[in-house]
């Protein structure tokens, strides 16, 4: 016959509870995956489940995986041993979605959503089902309302790379100067490289970091500066 002390054993826990963790873990981590997935990011939303189901699983182990050897002399269990190890071990998988092409790094944003959706696993794991809802609702808030307000304010002022091909005249150099000026557009940094051409001659690749102001289009800037003379071709990234 179960004792009192027997049903409210934090040490135990039914087949039916284990499979409902186990299953909000692939609804919670679905949704934030999901996201992920409509935004085409490296972790879309097969990973956001399986990172969040395996934190809850391992959860559930170092919580109930052991509960055997309780009353074992000289042994003790730490139910926050492995979730320290998921915490620690979901790094490496956030670095693989980390990317630095030169000029700037991306994947940060995915890294991080890998790294909370761990952590919403393992609080499903442990039983705090308040708090990995909570979390899932402001983790998607984050990923989709604040991005649309990095869009309007923040975006506008990242620095766009520029590559134009033109011929070696000084007066190019100081004409693109010129239209860069008076459409406020800033030039942080400048690059030259000079090629020969056996047909055309001496010929020049600029490389220029800028930044445009909120009025001003990339794609209206690019068809501005393919039109002075001299210009060849002209691209950005």
């Amino acid at each position: 016959m179960e004792t009192a002390v027997d049903a409210v054993n934090p040490w135990i826990i039914d087949e039916t509870h284990i499979f409902l963790r186990l299953l909000l873990s692939i609804c919670l981590g679905g949704l934030i995956g999901f996201e992920r997935e409509q935004s085409n990011h490296a972790a879309g939303l097969r990973t956001n489940i399986l990172v969040c189901l395996g934190s809850c699983l391992l959860m559930l182990l170092s919580m109930y995986g052991f509960s055997d050897f309780i009353n074992e002399v000289n042994v003790r269990v730490d139910p926050a041993r492995l979730a320290a190890a998921v915490i620690t071990g979901i790094g490496f998988l956030g670095a693989g979605t980390i990317l630095y092409t030169g000029k700037s790094i991306t994947g940060l944003t995915t890294a991080a959503s890998l790294w909370v959706v761990a952590a919403i696993g393992l609080a499903i794991g442990a039983g705090f089902y308040f708090a990995s809802v909570s979390s899932t609702l402001l983790v998607l808030l984050i990923l989709w309302a604040f991005n649309k307000i990095e869009k309007r304010f923040v975006n506008n002022k990242k620095q766009q790379l520029l590559k134009i091909d033109a011929d070696d005249q000084s007066v190019l150099v100081l004409a693109i100067s010129s239209l860069l000026s008076e459409r406020d557009v800033q030039m942080r940094k400048i690059s030259i490289h000079e090629a020969r051409d056996r047909e055309r001659g001496s010929q020049l690749t600029l490389q220029l970091y800028v930044t445009l102001p909120k009025t001003e289009t990339l794609v209206s800037l690019l068809e501005d500066i393919r039109g002075i003379e001299g210009v060849h071709g002209v691209s950005a990234e």
